[in-house]
Formats: structure tokens, C-alpha cells, sequence
């Protein structure tokens, strides 16, 4: 009978690959400790300084957003004189 060759390869492939997941589980854990870690210290903010953010954060996006509108405008419009003359 024929096909004792492919089965033994299957077997041979399916052993590999058993053994490389094991091997990937070893490799998954952390070395080390994060004991002697030093942590950044940030400065505090006032609410002014949130409320100043906030407002700067706020005009950039109506900046952003008139221009988006200008750009959505004109290409509109081109896109009505292509197809009104085409």
C-alpha cells in the first residue's frame, strides 16, 4: 500500500509544530523586575493653563474645519462643471 511515506511527514510536521509552540510559550515570560523602576514626575496644571488648551485646541479645529469646508467647496464645484459640460 502506498502513502506510508506522506503520513510519516504529516506525523514529522505535526511534531514540529507542537514542539515550537512550546517553545514560544518559554519565550513569552517576562525577565526582570520592575522594582527598582523610577517613575517621571509631571508638573500639576492649573485650570487656566486647561482652560487656555482648551480654547487653542478649539480655534485649531475651527481653522481646520473652514479649511476642509473650502476644500469640499471647491471640489464640488469642479466636479458640477465637469459633468454640467461634459
Amino acid at each position: 500500500m502506498g502513502g506510508e511515506g506522506s503520513m510519516m511527514a504529516a506525523n514529522n510536521s505535526l511534531k514540529n509544530n507542537r514542539s515550537l509552540i512550546s517553545k514560544r510559550k518559554e519565550k513569552s515570560t517576562l525577565s526582570g523586575s520592575y522594582s527598582n523602576l523610577e517613575l517621571k514626575e509631571f508638573p500639576k496644571t492649573t485650570p487656566e493653563d486647561l482652560a487656555k488648551l482648551r480654547e487653542k485646541i478649539m480655534h485649531e479645529n475651527q481653522v481646520l474645519r473652514k479649511k476642509q469646508w473650502f476644500v469640499f467647496c471647491i471640489l464640488t464645484a469642479v466636479l458640477v462643471a465637469i459633468i454640467y459640460f461634459y
